[in-house]
């Protein structure tokens, strides 16, 4: 959090009235954070530059470091630290390494500083300390508010980042093992259970009895209670689940005749062969889904036209807000109009896309819910995905402040997109 040891300062001890006591007060200043902070196992290392943290929330100090930084200052690093564990640093910075091949140990100092920024942007302040040296997103000319992810792609080691090369906060922030890490084998470290009901507790009071804290915060534990689902998987997944069903894209062909033809001496049996389905994509362009929704709307259907093997003549694409007006066919996902604006009833896209010929083996539908749905099932798979929408923030109807929208039916499978 700040520059590192200075020489010949290494044969200090580790003042641990100081070090907790510093503890205690970001525990006071940051009371949602207690149970997290009180979690931390403290191991004294003249190995690190500050303090850092491993995975297994163990806590690594240096007794230099200690000595020189204010207790008032100390809190603000003892909270930053267990930040990077409470938000999972470590895990997600390996994700995103896997993602986009970001191996070397250039990569993983921009990581700990993303994850430094996503952090700091909203952390002290209020009974809190700023450390001397934390790195803000406004140290890179960047807006604040934003993820450890986002930061990495409008960011890279160069004039601006040259004083921060001393930046460690360990294999807790950017997932890369530190010579001074005890590992998975060594003593105090936290089990993934114990980790994850750390979390809990830190996310249940914050949602309870939210107080003081900052957006970052309780954006980051309404996400703990209910984490974000790999939504692209599951849909790709539920639509050739759909197009794969028994009778979906099937049917009988003498291209190649069947195996029982040889127990039948001059007739040829067709045999039953698997073609690529026919999908129609409903999509919602009422009033109350945004431009944004609309745009990954159709990333979708890009991608649901390389689910069924990229077939886009396959793939048609029906626009619908009370009513359905024209069916694409899918050439370009970008090219397709989506018209709309008023209210919303889906019925009239289930009802144009069954009618149309030949006739769709999987329905899928893109949609906030605001809408009524069939009374009965259609006579192909459906695969519903939702935008997601938080009804206690507000009203569903402006006329009835009552009304919340039926769940979608049972026969659809219902992915959540986030």
């Amino acid at each position: 959090m700040t520059t590192a040891d200075a020489p010949g300062a290494l044969d200090l001890d580790l003042d641990l009235d100081k070090l907790f006591a510093a503890r205690l007060q970001a525990a006071r200043a940051r009371p949602y954070l207690a149970t997290a902070l009180f979690a931390l196992h403290t191991v004294e290392s003249r190995e690190v530059p500050t303090m850092a943290v491993d995975r297994y929330w163990r806590c690594y100090v240096s007794p230099s470091f200690v000595a020189r930084t204010p207790v008032e200052e100390l809190a603000g690093v003892w909270v930053h630290e267990v930040s990077h564990l409470l938000r999972d640093h470590h895990g997600r910075s390996d994700r995103v390494a896997r993602q986009r091949g970001l191996t070397g140990p250039g990569d993983r100092l921009r990581m700990n500083i993303a994850a430094d920024c996503e952090i700091n942007d909203d952390v002290y302040g209020d009974g809190l300390a700023r450390p001397k040296g934390a790195v803000y997103p406004s140290t890179l000319h960047l807006q604040s508010g934003e993820l450890m992810e986002d930061y990495l792609y409008q960011f890279r080691l160069g004039p601006r980042t040259q004083d921060l090369a001393w930046l460690d906060c360990g294999s807790g922030a950017d997932g890369l093992e530190r010579e001074w890490d005890l590992g998975p084998d060594g003593a105090h470290g936290l089990s993934a259970h114990e980790q994850d009901a750390v979390r809990f507790r830190v996310a249940q009071g914050i949602t309870g009895r939210p107080g003081n804290a900052s957006k970052g915060w309780k954006r980051w534990a309404e996400e703990a209670f209910h984490p974000p689902q790999p939504w692209r998987e599951l849909l790709g997944a539920a639509v050739r689940s759909a197009a794969s069903g028994p009778g979906a894209g099937e049917d009988y062909s003498y291209g190649r005749p069947a195996r029982r033809s040889t127990g039948l001496p001059g007739v040829v049996l067709p045999s039953l062969r698997r073609r690529p389905p026919r999908v129609s994509v409903v999509i919602d362009t009422s009033g109350s889904v945004s431009d944004a929704e609309l745009g990954s709307a159709l990333l979708e259907v890009a991608a649901i036209s390389r689910a069924v093997g990229g077939r886009r003549d396959l793939v048609t694409v029906l626009a619908c807000d009370a009513a359905t007006r024209v069916v694409h066919p899918l050439c370009q996902a970008e090219g397709i109009p989506l018209v709309g604006g008023g209210g919303t009833d889906l019925r009239t896209g289930f009802a144009k896309a069954l009618r149309s010929h030949p006739r769709p083996e999987a329905i899928v539908v893109l949609t906030d819910g605001q809408t009524p749905w069939p009374s009965a099932q259609p006579a192909c798979r459906t695969v519903i995905g939702l935008f997601p929408r938080d009804h206690r923030r507000g009203s569903w109807n402006e006329d009835n402040p009552d009304y919340v929208p039926p769940r979608p039916p049972a026969w659809a499978r219902v992915v959540e997109i986030g």
